[in-house]
């Protein structure tokens, strides 16, 4: 069993006193199901079970108004065999998607109170908007991810001690010893190499070695592809495999920022108008935005026709790859493969596991350029993500404006402070948001 964040979520929610049903949202294959069943059979004496993708028949449960002793009786009626016991049951309702009559009944759940209740669905196939009018108030949200580092370290079997050594050495501004730095490097490039997606995660450590993964990975692909087709209402699927298909090939350009204009012949934006977006709501990219100026808040200041997209799970970039590039960062580690495009897949894939959005930004004459922008309370964080140690022009300049405190270097070298930006290797990048905001 891998351990994920979501258990100690789980565990305290259940803890609440005046906890509401809860809507676990993410993308395919992350584990959302799994993770919940975990906690269910742990926690509760009894569990109701219901997937409304496979088990159609359950969405009449909601036919006869939508009080909660008419939804139990309803359930009962269906199955002779579900026990449920106020105060002592979970109702978990998967595939959220397939029923969004459901949402509608969270309102009833939560004023009764005498039954935990858990949604899950696919983000992709989630019309979110029409949950959330459905629920407003009534509701808990919980995205989750495909592991992290930090969750990938613990699947390799390390404690939470030695990982929480890791932040240790960023808050106390100590640097890492060299076997420390050896040994998490080298688990980084593992994780660059497997990614996030659980079932990948399995198979790799439990074999030791990477036979079998690439091929998991492209089916991923293709499953995503295969859902877009399925869950893409309203919109043109064809625009939207386009775009989901040209990704990684605006990431191997040497700015990649993405460009609808040359994506197919004759492609004009207005005619992509949602596209982008559709994606990015069903958790498959992160839009990367540049910002218009160097100013506070982030989300007032950016261009939103100005954009890199990134894959939200970095295998989905590996497993986009040619066979070629393939073979290069299999057998001699090369990932500098994409012009960094990897690189920065990760650390973008890293930064949106915290909560961030995604920011960056590229003056008019190219004289300043920076990969990723965060923020704390007072200023401007600028973050540059070198795949090999070079001089950092850039950032020194940014240093020097005024809405800029100080900056970060992600690259392979050991932790340290020169007056103006921290370097921080990369393995260290899932602490980065705790660290900014206990940092003195």
């Amino acid at each position: 069993m891998i351990e994920r964040k979501i258990d100690t979520y789980l565990n305290e929610w259940k803890a609440s006193s005046n906890k509401k049903p809860l809507i676990i949202k993410g993308a395919r294959q992350i584990g959302k199901t799994y993770s919940i069943m975990q906690f269910a059979t742990s926690s509760y004496k009894y569990v109701v079970n219901i997937n409304f993708a496979l088990q159609e028949k359950f969405k009449s449960i909601f036919d006869d108004g939508f009080e909660v002793d008419t939804i139990i009786n309803n359930i009962t009626l269906l199955n002779q065999d579900i026990k449920v016991e106020a105060n002592n049951t979970l109702i978990f309702f998967d595939e959220l998607q397939a029923c969004p009559n459901c949402a509608t009944s969270l309102k009833s759940f939560a004023i009764d109170g005498r039954y935990d209740v858990i949604c899950s669905g696919s983000l992709m196939g989630i019309n979110y908007h029409e949950i959330e009018s459905n629920s407003v108030g009534y509701k808990t949200d919980y995205e989750m991810h495909s592991l992290d580092f930090e969750e990938f370290l613990w699947a390799k079997g390390y404690s939470k001690e030695q990982v929480d050594s890791i932040y240790n050495h960023l808050k106390d501004g100590t640097p890492f010893s060299t076997t420390e730095l050896d040994v998490w490097f080298s688990c980084f490039k593992e994780y660059m190499i497997v990614g996030g997606m659980p079932e990948v995660v399995q198979k790799y450590v439990s074999q030791k070695n990477y036979s079998g993964i690439l091929d998991m990975q492209k089916q991923l692909l293709l499953d995503y592809e295969e859902d877009i087709t399925k869950y893409a209402i309203g919109l043109d699927k064809g625009k939207i495999k386009n775009v989901y298909s040209n990704i990684s090939v605006f990431l191997a350009k040497e700015n990649k920022k993405y460009q609808i204009s040359k994506i197919s012949r004759n492609a004009r934006n207005r005619d992509y108008i949602g596209t982008t977006e559709w994606l990015a709501d069903a958790g498959i990219v992160s839009p990367c935005y540049c910002l218009e100026s160097l100013e506070l808040p982030l989300k007032g200041n950016y261009n939103p026709n100005n954009y890199k997209l990134y894959y939200k799970e970095t295998s989905l970039l590996i497993a986009s790859m040619e066979e070629e590039a393939q073979e290069d960062l299999r057998a001699n580690k090369n990932f500098n493969t994409y012009k960094g495009a990897i690189y920065e897949n990760i650390i973008a894939d890293a930064l949106t596991k915290q909560g961030y959005d995604l920011y960056f930004y590229k003056n008019e004459k190219s004289t300043v350029e920076m990969d990723f922008f965060v923020r704390d309370t007072e200023s401007l964080i600028p973050i540059e993500v070198k795949a090999k140690d070079n001089p950092t022009p850039s950032l020194n300049k940014l240093i020097e404006t005024e809405n800029v405190n100080y900056g970060i270097k992600l690259c392979y070298k050991n932790y340290g402070f020169n007056g103006k930006f921290y370097t921080i290797p990369y393995f260290a990048v899932f602490c980065v948001k705790r660290w900014i905001k206990e940092k003195k």
